[in-house]
C-alpha cells in the first residue's frame, strides 16, 4: 500500500538533499507529509549555521509545526534519506510523529534500528512506526559521492 508513495515522497526528500549538498553540508533531506501533502521539508545546515542541532529532520519537524499550528504532528510521515541520529529519533518521538520511512542505514549513529531503536521503544509514551531502507542505494550514493568529493578536496588542499 505505502511503497509507490514512500518511493515518491522520499525521491523528493532526495531532492532536498541536493540542495543541501550544494550548500557543501552532508547531503540528507527531509520531508514531513500529511494527508498526501508535503507540509515541511529541511536539509542539513549544521556546516553553514554551525548550529549542532541544524539536522534534516529537526528542521523539518519545526517548520511543521510552524505550518499545522501544533506541536503534535499525529498523522504525519516523516521521509528522511539517513536513518536518524538520537538527537533526530528523540524530537521524532516528542513530535508525536507517526511514521518514519528512511533510505540509508546509518551505522555510526542509527536510532531507528541500527545501533538502537528509539523509535519502538516502550517505555516512551509515543512509538512511530518505521519502514527503512526506501530507495536506500540511492541515499546511500549520494553519501558516499558527497563524502568522496570532500576526501579529493583534502588531498588536493594536503599537498
Amino acid at each position: 500500500m505505502h511503497g509507490t508513495m514512500d518511493e515518491f515522497y522520499m525521491k523528493k526528500a532526495i531532492e532536498i538533499a541536493h540542495q543541501a549538498s550544494s550548500l557543501g553540508e552532508v547531503p540528507i533531506g527531509a520531508v514531513i507529509v500529511k494527508d498526501d501533502n508535503i507540509i515541511a521539508s529541511g536539509h542539513n545546515l549544521r556546516e553553514t549555521e554551525q548550529r549542532a542541532i541544524a539536522h534534516a529532520e529537526l528542521l523539518a519537524i519545526d517548520e511543521a509545526c510552524k505550518s499545522l499550528g501544533t506541536w503534535r504532528l499525529n498523522e504525519c510521515t516523516l521521509y528522511v534519506t539517513l536513518e536518524p541520529c538520537p538527537m533526530c529519533s528523540g524530537a521524532i518521538i516528542l513530535s508525536r510523529v507517526d511514521r518514519v520511512v528512511y533510505g540509508a542505514d546509518d551505522p555510526k549513529g542509527g536510532c531507528a534500528g541500527t545501533i538502537m531503536n528509539l523509535l519502538d521503544e516502550p517505555r516512551f509514551n509515543h512509538q512511530a512506526v518505521i519502514t527503512s531502507g526506501v530507495l536506500a542505494e540511492e541515499c546511500g550514493e549520494l553519501l558516499s559521492a558527497f563524502f568522496r568529493t570532500l576526501r579529493k578536496r583534502k588531498k588536493k588542499v594536503d599537498k
